[in-house]
């Protein structure tokens, strides 16, 4: 999973397998997947005390240049420190800021459980890594995003447009009581407009549908987002739906 052909083995400037202190392993700058004490960690857990970690984790020297930066084998460091280890085997890597992120979006993308902010966030960072290499081809960006988990173009560009998003309003996204296609919306607001629709959400406890979205938007758009307004246009949607 980590090298998907011989070219890609060809190309790293450096490989090699060792044991690395896990003291010695930072996270990845703005690492998007967040390592949850579930039940599959458990499980983890579990196996690793049984079996030891049966796949080494990727790292590669932090640029920084102090100690290593984990690329992909976040859960299973975790796993391991939970088990009392002080090491843990390692293939270190040179690899360049984009290419790092290309793999760390691909390794972990697939995962059975993956919040809507997540993805979000990780197709962002891999969609600018992939332009910052200029990549050419038959695809455009969007769809080679997109590839390691299924998703088409159009997917992939409705969750970037969400990681344009406050993490107020995403966390809302994420326990479902936002909708996507609102959210999606919503996304195109400025920053200081989400903030105001977010005070109107948390004082009356209403969430916008999609139309509501869709009217806010057009209210940004003539420069008439004001926080009155958006009172009124919640509490008659609010009444409308009683």
């Amino acid at each position: 999973d980590l090298f998907t052909n011989e070219e890609q083995r060809q190309e790293a400037k450096l490989e090699k397998i060792m044991e690395v202190p896990v003291e010695d392993i930072q996270e990845f700058k703005n690492h998007p997947f967040r390592v949850r004490n579930d039940e599959q960690m458990s499980e983890l857990v579990k196996s690793v005390s049984e079996n030891g970690i049966l796949v080494p984790v990727l790292v590669r020297p932090h640029p920084n240049g102090h100690g290593y930066e984990m690329i992909s084998g976040h859960r299973r460091m975790n796993a391991a420190m939970v088990n009392g280890q002080e090491k843990i085997q390692a293939i270190v890597r040179e690899l360049t800021d984009d290419q790092a992120t290309i793999i760390m979006v691909d390794s972990n993308i697939q995962r059975e459980h993956i919040l809507p902010s997540e993805k979000a966030h990780a197709y962002a960072m891999k969609y600018e890594a992939l332009k910052h290499q200029g990549v050419k081809g038959r695809k455009n960006t969007a769809d080679m995003v997109g590839e390691m988990a299924g998703d088409s173009s159009r997917t992939v560009q409705r969750y970037i447009r969400l990681s344009k998003l406050v993490p107020e309003l995403l966390k809302y996204v994420d326990n479902g009581e936002l909708q996507l296609v609102s959210a999606e919306q919503l996304a195109g607001l400025t920053k200081e407009e989400q903030k105001i629709v977010l005070d109107v959400i948390e004082y009356l406890v209403i969430f916008p549908n999609r139309q509501l979205a869709t009217k806010i938007k057009e209210l940004s758009q003539t420069g008439n987002l004001k926080k009155e307004t958006l009172y009124e246009i919640f509490v008659q949607r609010n009444e409308t739906r009683v």
